[in-house]
C-alpha cells in the first residue's frame, strides 16, 4: 500500500487574510481532518489535539465563525469539529424559529 500524502493548510490571502496568524499553518491537515474510517480513541486523540492547538490560537473566533458561516462540512475549525458545529447551527436556526 502506497504511503498516505498529506497536505499542509495553504492560506488564500484575499480571502482568509486571518489564517496568515493561525498557528494550523504549517501543521499537517491530517490534525484536523479525519481519514476513511477513523473512530473512537484514535479519532477522539486526533481531534484532542487539533484542538489543544486551537485553544492556543490568536485567529480561533474568525476561524470559527468562517466555519460556521460556510458551513464548513469536515474538519476541525475554530476548535469545533463538523459534530459540534452542526449542533451548534441547528440550535441557533431552533433558537430563531
Amino acid at each position: 500500500m502506497p504511503p498516505a500524502h498529506h497536505h499542509h493548510l495553504a492560506p488564500i490571502v484575499d480571502v482568509w487574510d486571518w489564517q496568515l496568524e493561525g498557528l494550523c499553518r504549517g501543521v499537517d491537515s491530517a490534525v484536523f481532518f479525519h481519514p476513511d474510517g477513523e473512530r473512537g480513541g484514535a479519532r477522539a486523540h486526533r481531534e484532542a489535539r487539533a484542538k489543544a492547538l486551537c485553544r492556543r490560537c490568536p485567529v480561533l473566533i474568525e476561524c470559527r465563525e468562517h466555519a460556521l458561516v460556510a458551513a464548513e462540512p469536515f474538519g476541525i475549525w475554530g476548535g469545533m469539529s463538523e459534530s459540534e458545529r452542526a449542533a451548534y447551527l441547528r440550535e441557533q436556526h431552533d433558537v430563531a424559529s
